[in-house]
């Protein structure tokens, strides 16, 4: 197992009565990329402020390569931090932003300007050192609090929702430049964010909040193919939940009857299920096939809508339940097969979908 080059212990924080983080219990290696993925509320953006030392923790420690980090201040634990405002100095220039921290430092000024140049070429803005602040873009912006946040080598770097503020199209963008940044400088970095889309695009490993607490921490794939629990599933991706009645369990495999009444076995089955137990049945959009294949499950279905979404077509159907789901083939397989509003069977893999109690 890789040695932790961040340890958090059993991390606590309350504000009176109320208890933002419990007992969060993480270890991070060298050079991983961890995103805090969670809805608005769930402990994230306050784990990582105790990170960074601006809010104390209620119990428990922060440790940096065995070093305890809660007896030191904020801006002596030489980490790196870069928000979703960018905070850049409006009345210096690009240069002068990104050579801030070094001037603080007291580092030499042959140094200082070595860094800034290496910088700003890290984040492409060599002919943007004279500008001011406001005559950037956002994204550009952003890649100056990156370039200043990376510029006195801190050996962790925490991002606060640094991409919220961004058009869907530059935060593309940017997300591809804090990956490349991230394969070449190699720094540590824990970033906060409550877009599912942008934690799998960018991250080693995921840590998902809920309710102060992780409820899954893995991969990417981890997580969006195997979720520990409804919330996972239903968190990550798009997810369609249909009621079911277990009947039983064979192998981690069960069979369980939909509303209509028919059966579908070969199930993955989330835990231990009672015969006769409500239970919820996990389907993603994509899993969904318009035509019949091997092994397959079928649902009766009347789609209502049909939508193009480029590479997908985006299908509405509604169950004999009434139920209404969510259905993504590829457009090709769309467009081959009927896809038009009325009555049909739809098809999909058992070995793909999941279990969860009601």
């Amino acid at each position: 197992m890789t040695q932790a080059f961040l340890s958090i212990r059993k991390l606590r924080k309350a504000f009176g009565a109320f208890t933002a983080v419990h007992d969060v219990t993480l270890d991070i290696p060298k050079g991983e990329f961890l995103t805090f993925l969670g809805p608005s509320g769930s402990g994230k953006s306050t784990t990582l402020y105790a990170i960074a030392g601006f809010q104390d923790p209620t119990s428990g420690d922060v440790l940096l390569q065995d070093k305890s980090l809660l007896s030191v201040p904020s801006h002596k634990r030489n980490i790196g931090m870069v928000f979703q405002r960018y905070t850049l100095f409006p009345h210096l220039s690009v240069a002068e932003n990104v050579a801030f921290p070094l001037r603080v430092r007291r580092r030499p000024e042959a140094e200082v300007k070595r860094k800034v140049a290496d910088m700003l070429s890290l984040v492409r803005l060599e002919n943007f050192a004279e500008r001011l602040p406001a005559a950037l873009s956002g994204g550009q912006q952003q890649r100056v609090a990156l370039a200043r946040a990376l510029a006195y080598d801190p050996p962790i770097l925490l991002m606060d929702e640094p991409l919220s503020a961004l058009d869907k199209k530059l935060r593309e963008e940017i997300q591809a430049e804090i990956r490349r940044i991230h394969r070449e400088t190699g720094v540590t970095i824990l970033y906060v964010t409550h877009d599912q889309e942008e934690a799998l695009h960018l991250s080693d490993r995921i840590a998902l909040f809920r309710d102060g607490r992780i409820e899954q921490i893995g991969t990417g794939e981890d997580l969006y193919l195997r979720p520990a629990t409804d919330f996972v599933a239903g968190f990550i991706g798009n997810s369609n939940f249909l009621a079911t009645e277990h009947l039983e369990t064979i192998d981690g495999a069960a069979t369980v009857r939909l509303a209509d009444g028919s059966l579908v076995s070969g199930i993955n089955a989330n835990g231990s299920f009672q015969r006769g137990q409500k239970t919820r049945l996990m389907i993603r959009p994509e899993a969904f096939r318009l035509d019949q294949s091997p092994n397959g499950a079928e649902l009766a279905v009347e789609i209502v809508d049909v939508a193009f979404y480029g590479e997908r077509r985006r299908i509405v159907a509604r169950t004999s339940a009434g139920q209404e789901i969510d259905i993504r083939p590829t457009s090709s397989a769309a467009a081959t097969h009927e896809a038009s509003p009325g009555r049909r069977q739809v098809f999909f893999d058992p070995g793909g979908a999941f279990l969860f109690p009601a």
